[in-house]
């Protein structure tokens, strides 16, 4: 008798376990995603003599203090979805970055990286070919309607 119990009390055990690992979740759709494209990679300062007579004051009309994880980008990187507050992830940093300022529209498929008032470190970084990673939202257009954030 107490075997018999004993092995009611297993197959239930057995079959809560297999239900709840069955138990399938539907995951909500994503809204971004990340894109690569390979770009010539500067560095600047926050001094008048790299960008003009409030240099502590972006494109877009931030503020930025050294410090900060910060960006500028050439305007036809604006067009491909690169645009303001975009998170950019550069290759040979660890860090994230945020797209807070634009450059001069004579360069073209460039990043500036933001290195406050460390002139020494903006000239030791150079210029460089480096891939990023910058995150895009999704054309909900793309997105089946019964998968769609409502």
């Amino acid at each position: 008798m107490e075997s018999n119990a004993t092995i009611i009390k297993v197959l239930g055990v057995l079959f809560l376990v297999l239900a709840i690992a069955c138990k399938k979740e539907v995951e909500p759709p994503k809204t971004h995603e990340w894109k690569t494209l390979k770009v010539t990679a500067t560095a600047y300062n926050s001094l008048e003599s790299q960008t003009n007579s409030n240099p502590h004051i972006t494109a877009f009309g931030d503020s930025i203090k050294p410090g900060l994880k910060y960006i500028a980008v050439s305007r036809d990187l604006l067009k491909k979805g690169i645009k303001h507050n975009t998170p950019v992830m550069i290759e040979g940093f660890d860090d994230l970055f945020l797209v807070k300022d634009k450059m001069h529209t004579r360069w073209t498929n460039r990043i500036d990286i933001y290195m406050g008032v460390d002139v020494d470190s903006a000239r030791n970084w150079g210029r460089k070919k480096v891939k990023i990673k910058y995150q895009v939202e999704i054309d909900q257009d793309s997105i089946p309607s019964e998968l769609q954030i409502k």
